[in-house]
């Protein structure tokens, strides 16, 4: 069944696929082949919602749809009003640092925030004016009076009293306090009218203050988002926004690569011991109302020289690698192999993109299945398919082949495939971008 795209959405996948990128809206529409992994995240989206927090590593290669299912959770997890967080990891963003790399990611993740109704990012503002906004309701509805009442200063004790309750309620002490002041800052903003104070209140949860003596000077609270004590900070976010009504929050970490890259041992083992205090506390459920997620390479989950397997207890809560392979399904496991689509899937996933693509041009461009499987098989049979052929570049050289059958309609489909791909056709190479297995960072 062809999939039904608005026009905004079939613009954002094309242009997205044709800059080699995952596209942020409509991931849903090019799902093909990852029935039982999106049955699994549905499943643990259920149990999120209920307080729960869990952990799952997505492993594969270059090509093989890591950023593709971090966005599809993204998608799902959307609809069903959650908070979301996509982030690369590089090489200045990372779990564990001391000289601001840590508190980088942290900021990251903040300014990444997106939910159903703010899918630009930098929803952590509009998110805190809905809960005061919320608050004030619930505290009028209590006594009888006019919201607008309640937003006055005449009731500002009520209402800051209210929200040292709902901040120090949190499972996860950590910086609710701190929280709950900023927090209390930013209504006196509003109370009064005071766009700097709301926006030194936002600097300080976006983890943008850099010193206490800043933070005391500027908003009277005593201590700051660090390096240190981030993932804190990330616990009480989860918290703060099930209190608002949102069925939790998932941070899903792309790029895990980046963690296998960095050239000290030392550094890299304190990144590792960082993630296996997040798998405990996700496996555990000390952690409220979050789900994370990793896309990782198999040398970064695997590798016992660089990495996470390298890390002794973390080691043994990933798993033997020879899963991977295995032809069994088994979705419950906490790192899952993107096992690479099949032929049937890649022709329905380019069946979907003629579809996609002609909304997107306002064409009509009509490949038949006998056309699509010559595309594949011309794919398959060039130098270097088999090591190095992966989604991303099919997808990218289907949607020139249908560039070149729209600007030139006096060509037949069939010549246009075999002239690109013909007896001179250029071998499969490694992709430009695929850095997977390079070591060395600056």
């Amino acid at each position: 069944m062809k999939p039904r795209v608005n026009p905004k959405e079939a613009d954002n996948i094309i242009k997205a696929l044709e800059g080699g990128i995952v596209p942020r809206r409509g991931v849903r529409h090019l799902l093909v082949g990852r029935n039982e992994e999106v049955q699994e995240v549905i499943s643990i989206l259920d149990t999120i919602a209920q307080g729960d927090s869990d952990i799952r590593f997505w492993v594969g290669d270059f090509g093989s749809g890591k950023s593709f299912m971090l966005r599809t959770i993204e998608s799902i997890a959307l609809q069903k009003n959650f908070v979301v967080s996509t982030v690369d990891l590089t090489p200045t963003r990372r779990f564990y640092a001391s000289d601001g790399k840590a508190k980088a990611l942290y900021n990251e993740i903040v300014d990444n925030i997106l939910t159903q109704s703010l899918q630009n990012g930098n929803a952590i503002g509009t998110i805190l004016e809905q809960w005061i906004n919320q608050l004030a309701a619930e505290l009028a509805a209590e006594r009888e009076v006019s919201v607008s009442d309640m937003l006055s200063t005449e009731n500002e004790m009520i209402m800051t009293d209210r929200i040292i309750d709902i901040t120090s309620s949190f499972s996860s002490s950590g910086l609710s306090f701190e929280f709950g002041q900023a927090i209390i800052r930013y209504y006196q903003g509003i109370l009064g009218n005071d766009r700097i104070l709301k926006l030194k209140a936002l600097r300080w949860i976006r983890g943008d203050i850099d010193t206490k003596t800043e933070a005391k000077k500027e908003l009277e609270i005593e201590r700051i988002v660090s390096d240190d004590n981030w993932y804190d900070a990330i616990k009480n976010l989860s918290e703060l926004f099930a209190q608002l009504g949102y069925s939790g929050f998932i941070i899903n970490f792309d790029e895990a690569v980046n963690l296998y890259k960095l050239p000290l041992r030392q550094t890299r083992e304190r990144n590792y011991e960082k993630i296996l205090n997040i798998y405990n506390e996700c496996k555990s459920s000390d952690a409220k109302h979050l789900f994370i997620n990793f896309g990782a390479t198999r040398k970064t989950v695997f590798d016992e020289q660089r990495g996470m397997a390298s890390y002794g207890a973390l080691k043994g809560r990933l798993g033997d690698e020879a899963a991977m392979d295995s032809k069994l399904i088994n979705t419950n496991r906490t790192v899952l192999p993107l096992m690479p689509l099949t032929n049937e899937e890649i022709f329905t996933l380019l069946e979907h993109l003629t579809t996609i693509y002609n909304i997107h041009y306002k064409t009509e461009i009509n490949l038949s299945m006998e056309q699509i499987h010559s595309y594949m098989e011309e794919q398959l049979n060039r130098p270097g398919a088999a090591e190095f052929l992966t989604p991303r570049a099919v997808i990218k050289d289907f949607l020139e082949i249908l560039d070149l059958v729209r600007q030139n309609p006096d060509e037949t489909i069939d010549g246009i495939i075999l002239s690109k791909f013909g007896k001179n056709a250029m071998p499969v190479g490694k992709d430009a971008a695929n850095t997977d297995d390079d070591i060395e960072v600056l």
